[in-house]
């Protein structure tokens, strides 16, 4: 756990890149549940900003 915080800290490839893939699946369940419209209305945007997380993170160091 330590270690996942000092990687965020250090602008670590790895934790980074699994802030961003959790936003892309959170994105993609709130694009696909029924119960709450705000979750649909948001989910383009959530999804979004993790995709383009992805890419800009991928370019840090490991």
């Amino acid at each position: 756990m330590i270690t996942f915080f000092s990687g965020l800290m250090r602008l670590r490839r790895s934790p980074w890149e699994m802030v961003a893939t959790i936003l892309i699946a959170l994105g993609v369940v709130m694009l696909m549940q029924p119960f709450f419209l705000w979750g649909y209305t948001y989910s383009f945007i959530v999804t979004l900003i993790g995709t383009v997380m992805f890419i800009i993170v991928s370019h840090f160091p490991e």
